[in-house]
């Protein structure tokens, strides 16, 4: 069998990691051809693409970013579901090419992307890809840990100049929609106030919570938002409104750290780089079976697989119920 993989979307530590899991599992176990798409799914409208054997697929297990390269097609995606013609000649660069079928690396876009071109008739595996950790139907994706890691890191140490300097501290991480990223490297950091995009917050709330613990002798706090959360203004960070609203209304000095893309950047950690590999090596098993149209995913500690159709246009958020909510407020933080 002929193997075309591709990764999408966003960089994410552990892309490579994944490409080397499926790659090797398919040349050594399997006796399959493997084919490198760059730059996304243009690549196969351009069929911009490598052979990948052993040795390309050699020493990247630890490398952040992607060999492959990457793109963002919005327009692509809805040209895929609405026009005949753009259909046509990927069906076409797909048979040209020779594949049996297209593994594709990437988040909720890309995921909606391969469901729809396997409804043109191409075999597709979808592997889930993100640090946002909201991919429906799957416990984590890899990249999310390596992220809250990172996150965490940074929380450590704003710690110590916010003690020193008796100030308020706001980190904002990432995560539009979903708020994972700021809940467990929120917890794991040691946060007073976390917010998240999914349960709104009440900023007097928060400003009470903050005054509340130097009033109690803790003249600092650790404030982590998501940047995905609601503000007056939306050209305005969450960072930069949170910092000056609590400034203002508490008195206390305040100070605003944006992560940014330090946290999807750099090499994934010993947990991303299993958790790509055993999902790499799972897509190639799929595809020796001829298990099409599924996405690989994780359900407790087994890995697993969902049709591409349960995945398309859903979103994994927070809820209210998740227990690091539940604990983190039995023990004083604020949640907005």
């Amino acid at each position: 069998m002929k193997i075309g993989i591709l990764s999408s979307g966003g960089d994410c530590p552990g892309i490579n990691a994944t490409i080397r899991g499926v790659g090797k599992t398919a040349i050594m176990h399997y006796n399959m051809e493997i084919i490198g798409i760059h730059s996304g799914f243009s690549g196969i409208l351009n069929k911009d693409v490598e052979p990948l054997n052993e040795r390309s697929l050699s020493g990247i297990l630890n490398l952040g970013g992607t060999i492959l390269g990457t793109s963002r097609e919005k327009t692509f995606r809805k040209q895929i579901a609405d026009d005949e013609g753009q259909a046509s000649i990927i069906k076409q660069s797909y048979d040209e090419l020779g594949l049996d079928c297209i593994v594709c690396i990437g988040g909720n876009g890309t995921q909606k992307t391969a469901h729809l071109l396997s409804e043109i008739g191409l075999n597709i595996i979808g592997v889930p890809k993100t640090i946002d950790n909201d991919v429906w139907g799957t416990d984590i994706t890899f990249g999310f840990d390596t992220a809250v890691n990172i996150a965490t890191e940074a929380i450590d140490r704003l710690h110590s100049t916010a003690s020193s300097h008796k100030r308020v501290m706001v980190v904002e991480v990432m995560g539009h929609k979903a708020g994972w990223i700021a809940l467990y490297a929120g917890m794991a950091g040691g946060a007073d106030v976390i917010l998240l995009p999914e349960l709104g917050y009440d900023i007097d709330k928060v400003n009470a919570a903050i005054l509340d613990r130097a009033k109690r002798g803790k003249p600092y706090s650790i404030v982590v938002v998501a940047e995905g959360i609601d503000v007056p203004n939306k050209r305005n960070r969450p960072a930069d409104f949170i910092t000056k609203t609590i400034e203002e209304a508490t008195g206390i000095e305040t100070r605003e750290t944006v992560l940014g893309y330090t946290q999807r950047g750099g090499n994934p950690s010993p947990y991303d780089r299993n958790l790509a590999t055993r999902l790499g090596g799972h897509a190639t098993e799929l595809i020796a079976n001829k298990q099409f149209g599924r996405m690989v995913c994780m359900k407790g500690d087994k890995v697993d697989a969902i049709p591409l159709s349960e995945v398309a246009g859903r979103l994994k958020t927070v809820t209210p119920e998740h227990d690091l909510i539940i604990q983190g407020e039995r023990m004083g933080i604020t949640f907005g």
